[in-house]
């Protein structure tokens, strides 16, 4: 015979009186929370270098870069905690968490890839403000963009490209974005600049 366990679920209210507390971050997605696990050195890497150059280029304009300290409240009233983000919107103002992002980014892992990729996906671009939803590999590299003039349609970029972010007018390279970044793709690039080829 089995036992069922009943599993109370959480309003936005509990979950964000009990985040307060929590020494561990973690997402909230419909009435359940979910654990957020710590990430591997090249994707701190990667999340500190797109947030480092977002705060330089932004540092005397309105819009302003968080990291993924920062919760994101979604459309359906999802709790998330993107890799980095970027609010323009002066309104956007709870000190705990943003509605309003105009960039969201995301660094896959093999843990978190089919929600960034599909999850995610659906929930951000219904987001009003958001402009682009930006995912980046780390075990390779790939950056993968959707933008809303594109109508979501995704653009891959690889090294030697340059991407421009539009809603905060920054144009970076994929090498910038990886810089230190310890993987195959990464390691075969240096080798073959330091070569001269």
């Amino acid at each position: 015979m089995s036992a069922v366990k009943n599993i109370k679920l959480l309003s936005v209210e509990e979950y964000l009186k009990t985040e307060l507390n929590s020494e561990i971050k973690h997402e909230y997605v419909g009435g359940y929370i979910h654990a957020m696990v710590g990430g591997s050195d090249n994707h701190d890497r990667i999340s500190g270098n797109i947030y480092a150059e977002f705060r330089h280029h932004l540092l005397d304009r309105t819009c302003e870069p968080f990291t993924s300290d920062k919760k994101l409240k979604t459309p359906k009233d999802n709790f998330r905690y993107p890799d980095c983000m970027v609010v323009c919107d002066q309104d956007d103002e709870n000190v705990y968490y943003k509605t309003k992002p105009v960039i969201l980014v995301e660094v896959l892992s093999r843990s978190t890839r089919k929600i960034d990729e599909r999850d995610k996906l659906l929930e951000y671009i219904n987001i009003p403000s958001l402009m682009e939803y930006v995912l980046i590999e780390q075990d390779c590299v790939d950056i993968e963009i959707f933008r809303r003039k594109d109508n979501w349609f995704p653009q891959h970029y690889f090294l030697g490209d340059e991407i421009t972010f539009d809603s905060i007018n920054l144009t970076l390279t994929v090498e910038a974005i990886y810089q230190r970044v310890k993987n195959e793709d990464m390691m075969e690039f240096l080798a073959q600049k330091q070569d001269g080829t």
